[in-house]
């Protein structure tokens, strides 16, 4: 596996549109399989914002502060994310608006990866290089290995994003 920081981000993305896909073909009657796909849409976002909120905005920002507002904007999508995953992992599957939330969950995040990989990967590739993108991926595997498993508490965006601006 590669240790540049945008392809481990780009395969988490990957996972995350292929089990988003694997949801919306569930059908509508297929509780037990929905709550399933969900379980791991929950895992595979919250490992993946903490790796980005603990270990690539940080980074990113110091190394190019020109992407300031990009980050800023970033944080607050995986806030609405944190939010509704915090909401599905405490909701039944058969509750009314499950697949409603589920469907905001998936709208939102798609929106989130779609600027990612399209706006701001190419500005961070260009200003960071290879060298330190390579750097930057080992971190994001380590960050992995301890990330949080389920959607946290509220508060832990917050103090993600007190860390970064102070």
């Amino acid at each position: 596996m590669s240790t540049d920081a945008i392809v481990i981000l780009k395969e988490d993305h990957k996972q995350a549109k292929a089990l988003f896909r694997e949801f919306e073909q569930a059908g509508e009657n297929a509780t037990a399989t929905k709550a399933r796909i969900v379980d791991q849409i929950l895992e595979a976002l919250t490992v993946h914002t903490y790796i980005e909120n603990e270990g690539m905005y940080p980074a990113v920002r110091k190394a190019l502060p020109d992407l300031d507002d990009e980050i800023l904007e970033s944080l607050e999508e995986h806030h609405v994310a944190d939010v509704l995953c915090m909401e599905l992992a405490a909701m039944s599957p058969e509750h009314e608006h499950f697949d409603a939330k589920v469907a905001v969950l998936i709208e939102s995040v798609s929106h989130h990866i779609e600027e990612e990989e399209g706006e701001w990967f190419p500005k961070v590739r260009e200003g960071m290089g290879r060298a330190q993108l390579q750097e930057l991926g080992s971190n994001l595997l380590e960050l992995k290995k301890a990330a949080p498993r389920r959607p946290s508490q509220p508060g832990a965006l917050k103090k993600a994003v007190k860390a970064l601006i102070g």
